[in-house]
């Protein structure tokens, strides 16, 4: 079963939009829609775990991608991720 990236979007003052994937770390896009974004940052971690995958580096799993999820959650909240 394939695992899925979680995607983090946000709209910035400028009304930019903003999208990263969490489990890449560097993977981030902006566009001027949230769906061009989305699209934008997609392409992008195509093109990250293809490059990695071609240089026999590592891809995250189920395990990295829940850990940098309540890595993330916990600094947006002020706590640490053993608190969540």
């Amino acid at each position: 079963m394939a695992e899925k990236l979680i995607i983090e979007t946000e709209r910035e003052d400028d009304g930019r939009w903003l999208a990263e994937v969490i489990a890449l770390p560097g993977t981030m896009s902006y566009g001027r829609t949230h769906d061009e974004t989305v699209a934008r940052v997609q392409a992008l971690a195509l093109r990250v775990l293809a490059d990695r995958l071609e240089h026999g580096e590592a891809v995250p799993d189920s395990d990295e991608i829940g850990a940098k999820m309540m890595a993330r959650i916990a600094r947006k909240s002020g706590l640490r991720p053993e608190d969540l």
